[in-house]
């Protein structure tokens, strides 16, 4: 079920309104059946794989806390195996097939693989597979290392994996922080209700009237820029990174608001990453639940930064290189996320040896550092949207040629074009002020809901467009 459908304000509706009705237990029972429901919209068969791993990943994390010695570690690897082995038939398959058999037709081998989809007729990845995967992972993980006790009621736990709001495209929650909310009875509570309403509202303004009303343009350059010249693919570069930023933010936005709305706090995962003054920075704000992710359990297991200089420059690249390849099982991921890690490299090497001596920023010099981290991070998501590597040096080759005397050829007209620029300009300038609006006052909170409903109703793109990080 897509956030932006009419199917899920129904849905969200009468769920919340249930949900205040009902005991703490009816309350689990309610919200799991909902989550089901929600999850069958998309591929109901695939709710089977999500079962599977819910009753292994269960069972394990009681058996890692009841067990001793080197078997918690054995239970521990049988459930990463298992998830891990799902994630790597459903989404990796296919990839390691296609790369096999290019290896075999170089060596003159002429061999075909198998492939998912020449035995699995209607094959389709899992919606939200790698979201919900390391989400399970996370809990026997934490279970194994002592900092989180075993869930026992399987209702409870099942929820922690599925529950709606943030099932298909994160946060990646960790169980410290949701597992006990479940056992929480949650009062009705006016305020939370206002907080988590607008949050969603911004949440559909960004991803129905800025990033569905961007993508008409980007798609167009995108899909076929071999028909395009430098300064159109800058263009669509540039509305990308907006793109992307309002699409994945926006579900972030309604996923925490409508758990608010029933008392939950789920955890942030943006804080104006564009604001960033580093490449390190901008992953400290984008995408926090995956960044940190990765950090507590492979970045740090691997020797962090504890290591020598060199370890700890290698530990960068890995860190990133699978962070590509968790995105998706196609070259392009791979090599934005190999970019990612050779920019943090590159900073390292740069404080290491060449800038010994700590200079204080001022206004001028934070502004070139935010331009440049922007510029660089921009750059990579011409791989993270290309149709392919090629694709990808073209449009760069083509961008490197850019003259200002062209003219930007675009699907779009004239106003449109001028309004999605006045869009992320507000976006860029006005979009920290949202989290400290008070609706304490209850006139200000409808009157700032009628707004967001009227400006959402007159200026979005309703072409229930799914999210972009589904697929991942």
């Amino acid at each position: 079920m897509l956030f932006n459908s009419i199917e899920f304000i129904i849905f969200f509706v009468l769920v919340t309104l249930l949900y205040y009705s009902f005991n703490l237990k009816k309350r689990i029972w309610l919200l799991l059946i909902a989550s089901c429901y929600f999850y069958l919209f998309f591929k109901p068969k695939y709710l089977l794989i999500l079962g599977v791993t819910i009753v292994v990943d269960y069972f394990a994390g009681i058996l890692i806390e009841n067990a001793k010695g080197k078997n918690k570690l054995k239970w521990l690897i049988v459930s990463l195996i298992a998830n891990i082995g799902f994630l790597a038939f459903f989404k990796y398959f296919n990839f390691a097939a296609e790369n096999f058999e290019s290896v075999f037709h170089l060596l003159g081998w002429n061999r075909n693989l198998p492939r998912m989809d020449r035995f699995i007729t209607d094959f389709v990845m899992p919606i939200g597979l790698s979201f919900h995967t390391f989400q399970a992972m996370s809990y026997t993980i934490e279970v194994y290392r002592g900092n989180q006790k075993a869930e026992r009621q399987f209702n409870i736990y099942a929820l922690y994996v599925m529950f709606y709001p943030q099932l298909v495209a994160g946060p990646i929650e960790r169980p410290q922080n949701v597992l006990p909310q479940f056992h929480t009875f949650f009062k009705y509570d006016f305020e939370n209700i206002k907080s988590g309403l607008i949050q969603m509202m911004w949440g559909f303004f960004k991803k129905v009237v800025i990033a569905d009303r961007l993508v008409i343009f980007v798609d167009f350059a995108f899909n076929q820029p071999q028909n395009h010249n430098g300064l159109t693919l800058l263009m669509a570069t540039f509305f990308f990174t907006f793109q992307i930023y309002c699409d994945f933010s926006g579900y972030s936005d309604i996923a925490l608001g409508a758990a608010k709305v029933m008392g939950f706090d789920l955890m942030k995962n943006f804080d104006f990453p564009y604001k960033a003054k580093t490449i390190s920075e901008f992953w400290r704000r984008w995408h926090i639940s995956l960044s940190t992710w990765f950090r507590d359990y492979l970045y740090i297991p691997l020797g962090g930064n504890r290591k020598t200089f060199t370890r700890n420059c290698l530990n960068l690249l890995i860190v990133f290189t699978a962070s590509g390849l968790w995105h998706g099982a196609k070259w392009t991921f791979i090599v934005w996320g190999m970019l990612h890690g050779i920019y943090l490299v590159s900073a390292q090497i740069r404080d290491k040896y060449l800038l010994k001596k700590q200079y204080k920023g001022n206004d001028l010099t934070d502004a070139f550092d935010t331009f440049i981290t922007f510029a660089l991070v921009m750059l990579t998501w011409v791989f993270f949207r290309a149709n392919s590597l090629s694709d990808a040096l073209f449009i760069l080759e083509r961008i490197s040629q850019t003259s200002f005397s062209e003219s930007v050829v675009s699907n779009l007209n004239y106003l449109e074009m001028i309004f999605s620029t006045i869009l992320i300009i507000i976006l860029l300038t006005k979009e920290h002020f949202l989290p400290i609006i008070s609706t304490k006052s209850t006139i200000s909170f409808y009157v700032l809901l009628i707004i967001f409903m009227i400006s959402i109703y007159l200026f979005g793109v309703f072409n229930q467009s799914q999210f972009i990080y589904f697929q991942f």
